[in-house]
Formats: structure tokens, C-alpha cells, sequence
């Protein structure tokens, strides 16, 4: 016979006196990679074979072997949870590991109880197989069962997110076969603006034309221990011209992009916005769009515009719709749920955004907006939660799953991308987008991550729209 719980979150226990020879309980669970570096935290037990994509033994091949104890420690899950249950306490436990668990393994845990001995002692018989039948873990557990009854509501426990940034991973390596994007870096002057751009050369995504003050940029690259043998240095000793000339290098195609470096974003940007000379592309205005990593969303997420357009008009904001859906097609994603945001869900006169909004969404429904689904005005928790759509009675392809998120201003767009990095621990990149070129934007704060990432943003995208 075979202890079984009650549907929901509730756990119920078997006290010592109910519990009966033969009687077995038995739970499924797949290993994932997760749960390695959750067991990794909480053990102290950092050995890289049991890390995902760590060489643990040298052999150049990542092995990401689950750690014996983690799968022998699933058995606690079967006897604190089914049977004996909630107040259960271990007495002791023989574990025999004959073989390996590994990431995306099913895993099944069973128990059966063998003996019942004084003061309410049982002893199981407890084993670990994966859903084939191979055993891994094998032994006997010895437990003093609860006495009396007791019930305990699991939704009650927090649950973890591990701050894993998976999908920035694949993008980096969707962009390591490109060749290198050959790019106008201004004003490198400054050691994190200059080794940003040498690390990203350094993993092949782009191959940077440092434009600048020669003296600043060698200060720059001796504080970091840089050598600059192998990049072409081009004088500019004023910020504007050292924009100047990455701008024309991209219009003589000596350049298939632009990285910003120690210089105001104002400065760079009026020479690409130029009528005369610029990189303007027909009439389209340029916006930018941060590309975010955010731990538990099982997606990358696009935030725009946060940088550029303060108070974007109809018009404008159409472009920034459009010009987001191309970078996200540009990244892999085929057909890009986009999710216009204002403060409710529902058309008001009184809100202006609302109102944008509705109409973006009508665009995109008559091919003025094209590559992606536009819904809107969404608000922020039914854009991205499908249980708060679904509360509200929201209908729609795009409600619960949005990848891209508009904001209505750049204010509104600016405070949601810095909240989701430094409260939600997502990792941002990001470049300007409808101009001639991708224009890598990078800040201060950024780690080497996410700079890299901009450039491979930068790399994808340029290798999405070539002819």
C-alpha cells in the first residue's frame, strides 16, 4: 500500500500508531542546473564537477555531475513531506551511491517501510533511480515518526530564484561564429570605458577602432594593463570630432557600428542624429532598447525607450515599437509579443498613454506596425503575469506574455529597467536602434557581462539587417 497526500498545498502526516509494514511513498523530481548551484550556496561544496558548465577535472568538457549528497538528500524530502510526514526526525541514514545523476535526469525517490521498533522508531528501505530504473542511490533510513497528527500548509515556505542569467549566455554564444563587427569606439579615454571595449575584442565580437585623445586612451590602457599593438588608434582630441569621424567611418563602411566610450551621450548622438551627415534611416527615429536578463523569467525581456525620446509622441512611439520588434527578431525571437504599458488596462480619455497606447495596438493590427503582436494599454502586472491578466479578464495573445514592454515616457522606462536590475538582480545590455548602424550605449555601472552582451546585441543585429 502507498502513502498519498491530499491535492493542494497541504501536507498531512501518518502518526506512528497508522503506520503499517509494506506501506511505500514515492515522489518524481528532475534534476536541473539549478539546483546545483542552490546545493553549491547552501553546502559550502563548490567543486566545479558539480557546477554547470565547469570544467570540474580538466579535461576541457563540462561535466555537471549532480552532487551525490544532493540526491541522496531528496530521500529527507520523501519522509519529512509523505511518510511519516511533518514532524518527522531523522535518526539515522545509510546511503550507497552506485551511480551518477546528471541536469534534466527524472528522478524517482521511493521509500518503504521495513520495520517499527520502540518509542516510535521505523526504519525504510530507501532508494534513488532515474525514470530508466538505473539506481543511484541506495540504503536504509531510520526516523522517529510524528505521534499524532499534523497538517502543514507548504505555500507557506518562500520559494528560491537562483540569479542565473541563462539567456544572455546563449546569446553570447549565437554571437561567437560572427565575425568580428569592425566598430568606431569614441573616447575609450577612461580605463572602464577602454576595457570594455578590448574585452569584447578579446572575445572576438567586435573589432574596435579606438577614436580618441592618444595620451588619455594609453593612461587608460596602462592603468589596465592593456596592449594596445593590436587596434588601430585614430587621433581626436574633442569629443565631437572623435563622433564625427566614427560617423563618417560608418558612412565610408570602414565601421558597422558605434560604442560609446568616457564621452556625453548628447555629444555622440548629434552627430549621429545630424540631417546633414548623420546616420538617420528615412524618417524613422532612432530609440533605445534595454535587453534584459531578468533570474526566474524564462525569456529575455525588452525595456524601451529608456534613454533617448523623454516625452515620445504617437508617432515616435511607433517608431520605438518597430524599431524594438526588429532587434528582437534580430535576436532569435520569431514573432515578439509586444506590451504597450500605462498605469491601467483600460482606455481613459483622462491618460493620455492609454490612449497611444490603443492606437499602437490598432497600428499593428492594419500593418502599420509589422514583425510582432501589439496589445495595449496594458498595465505592468498583466503585461508579464498571466494570473493577473486572467483576473482582470484580459483576452489576448500578448496580456501575461510580454516580451517587449513600452513605456510612455522615458522617465517611466528609465526607473523600470534600473528597478529590475538592481531589485529583481537582472543583468542589462542594450543598444540604439534605427539609425544606419547599431550604437552600443555602455554606463559606468556596468559589469563585463553586460557589456559584453551589448556587443553581441550589436554583432546579431548588425548580421540580421546586412544585404
Amino acid at each position: 500500500m502507498a502513502a498519498r497526500q491530499p491535492a493542494g498545498h497541504e501536507m498531512r502526516n501518518i502518526p506512528y500508531d497508522d503506520l503499517r509494514i509494506g506501506m511505500e511513498a514515492e515522489t518524481t523530481r528532475i534534476c536541473r542546473a539549478e539546483d546545483l548551484y542552490v546545493f553549491a550556496n547552501t553546502s559550502g561544496n563548490l567543486n566545479p564537477l558539480h557546477l554547470p558548465k565547469a570544467d570540474g577535472d580538466g579535461d576541457g568538457i563540462p561535466e555537471s555531475v549532480a552532487p551525490a549528497m544532493w540526491v541522496g538528500s531528496l530521500i529527507s524530502g520523501v519522509l519529512g513531506c509523505q511518510m511519516p510526514g511533518p514532524g518527522t526526525l531523522y535518526h539515522s541514514q545509510t546511503l550507497r551511491f552506485v551511480g551518477r545523476a546528471h541536469p534534466g535526469d527524472t528522478l524517482i525517490v521511493r521509500v518503504r517501510l521495513i520495520a517499527k521498533g520502540p518509542d516510535r522508531m521505523v526504519r525504510f528501505h530507501t532508494v534513488v533511480q532515474t525514470a530508466d530504473g538505473t539506481r543511484i542511490v541506495e540504503g536504509e533510513a531510520e526516523v522517529i515518526a510524528p505521534d499524532r497528527l499534523i497538517r502543514f500548509d507548504a505555500a507557506d515556505v518562500p520559494g528560491l530564484t537562483v540569479q542565473s542569467h541563462v539567456h544572455f549566455d546563449k546569446l553570447l554564444e549565437r554571437a561567437e561564429p560572427l565575425p568580428a563587427l569592425a566598430t568606431a569606439v569614441v573616447a575609450p579615454e577612461k580605463p572602464d570605458a577602454l576595457a570594455g571595449a578590448i574585452l569584447a575584442a578579446r572575445h572576438t565580437l567586435i573589432d574596435p577602432i579606438l577614436i580618441g585623445h592618444p595620451d588619455r586612451i594609453t593612461e587608460a590602457a596602462l592603468a589596465e594593463g592593456i596592449d594596445l599593438t593590436p587596434y588601430r588608434i585614430v587621433e581626436a582630441r574633442d569629443h565631437r570630432i572623435a563622433a564625427q569621424i566614427a560617423v563618417k567611418m560608418v558612412l565610408e563602411n570602414q565601421a558597422a557600428a558605434i560604442m560609446k566610450g568616457h564621452l556625453h551621450t548628447d555629444i555622440l548622438l548629434s552627430e549621429v542624429l545630424k540631417r546633414d551627415g548623420g546616420l538617420r534611416r528615412g524618417g524613422r527615429r532612432v530609440s533605445h532598447v534595454f535587453v534584459m536578463d531578468v533570474p526566474g523569467l524564462d525569456h529575455l525581456l525588452f525595456v524601451t525607450d529608456a534613454a533617448i525620446n523623454i516625452a515620445p509622441d504617437l508617432q515616435v512611439k511607433a517608431d520605438i515599437c518597430q524599431n524594438a520588434i526588429d532587434l528582437a527578431l534580430s535576436l532569435g525571437i520569431e514573432q515578439p509579443k509586444v506590451g504597450v504599458l500605462s498605469a491601467v488596462e483600460t482606455v481613459n480619455p483622462a491618460i493620455p498613454s492609454t490612449l497611444d497606447a490603443a492606437i499602437l495596438s490598432k497600428m499593428a493590427d492594419r500593418g502599420q506596425i509589422t514583425g510582432g503582436l501589439v496589445d495595449g494599454p496594458l498595465a505592468m502586472d498583466n503585461a508579464v503575469n498571466l494570473g493577473a491578466a486572467a483576473t482582470k479578464g484580459i483576452t489576448s495573445l500578448v496580456a501575461g506574455r510580454a516580451e517587449i514592454l513600452v513605456a510612455p515616457n522615458m522617465e517611466a522606462g528609465n526607473m523600470l529597467a534600473k528597478e529590475l536590475t538592481f531589485l529583481a538582480q537582472a543583468q542589462a545590455g542594450g543598444i540604439v536602434i534605427g539609425a544606419k548602424c547599431p550604437i552600443i550605449l555602455t554606463s559606468r555601472s556596468d559589469d563585463d557581462k553586460s557589456r559584453l552582451v551589448s556587443c553581441a546585441i550589436a554583432a546579431l543585429n548588425a548580421a540580421w539587417a546586412a544585404p
